[in-house]
């Protein structure tokens, strides 16, 4: 579980380090510009590290799923060669996926406008800017919901459905809660990152007008300094420490 969470750790830090420079350079700069070649590596590092952390919370539900439904054969399934196997093929799937969005996304004909409405080179505000947005479009929100969402959320579910199954044929209630305690953080970080995801791209290319700013904010810079604080949650000397912050009282 914490080689997991160390790889998760390690890749909110890049996530975030592919925005957070330029949003703060933008900040106290006139110049808001930025390159084509600069455009698009901030758009492959974003489409890498975006599918990436899909499939790494889903190889995490699967490692939650044995550590539940099998707790005596963990460590022999849960072996050190499978788990890197997994976040190997978590890194693998997320950047084939980020060379073949760039290069469609890229290779779009552009119209005469070159304002990218949003503080960063996504998917929606890159797209926007082409003239031919129809079939283009909606093929390049197929291929990142078919791989990079629909894949990763089949694959929780199933994990999620099992470890439901493990948990109500335990006896004891004190090992129900110890169940659920153990997988509430991972589905927050889950249903967090997910719901805010599916918000933007989950939509017809029609309702791409706008922006999507404030959601943009929370799942690029938000997100990745939460899930820290959420996973250290599960150690009981921090859950301790919050309950003495919230209880102690302000001097007089």
């Amino acid at each position: 579980m914490y080689f997991f969470i160390g790889n998760l750790s390690f890749l909110d830090l890049c996530y975030s380090s592919v925005y957070i420079p330029k949003i703060l350079l933008n900040c106290i700069s006139e110049d808001k510009s930025i390159s084509f070649a600069g455009c698009a590596a901030q758009f492959f590092a974003s489409a890498g590290s975006a599918g990436i952390e899909c499939y790494l919370l889903a190889a995490m539900a699967y490692d939650r799923h044995v550590a539940i439904s099998n707790p005596l054969l963990y460590n022999a399934v849960m072996s050190k060669k499978l788990c890197m196997g997994l976040v190997a093929a978590s890194y693998l799937n997320g950047f084939a996926n980020s060379i073949l969005t760039t290069s469609l996304t890229f290779n779009l004909s552009s119209c005469d406008s070159s304002i990218i409405d949003d503080f960063f080179c996504g998917l929606t505000p890159v797209v926007k800017l082409s003239c031919d947005v129809t079939d283009s479009c909606q093929l390049l929100l197929y291929f990142i919901l078919t791989y990079n969402v629909i894949i990763p959320s089949a694959l929780i579910l199933t994990s999620y459905a099992s470890i439901l199954v493990a948990v109500l044929k335990m006896h004891s209630s004190m090992g129900q809660r110890k169940a659920f305690s153990t997988c509430a953080t991972h589905l927050v970080s889950i249903t967090i990152y997910y719901g805010s995801i599916l918000f933007i791209y989950a939509r017809p290319s029609s309702s791409f007008v706008g922006g999507n700013k404030v959601v943009s904010v929370f799942y690029t810079v938000v997100i990745p300094m939460l899930n820290p604080f959420i996973y250290s949650l599960r150690n009981q000397e921090v859950r301790e420490a919050l309950k003495r912050l919230m209880r102690r009282q302000p001097a007089s």
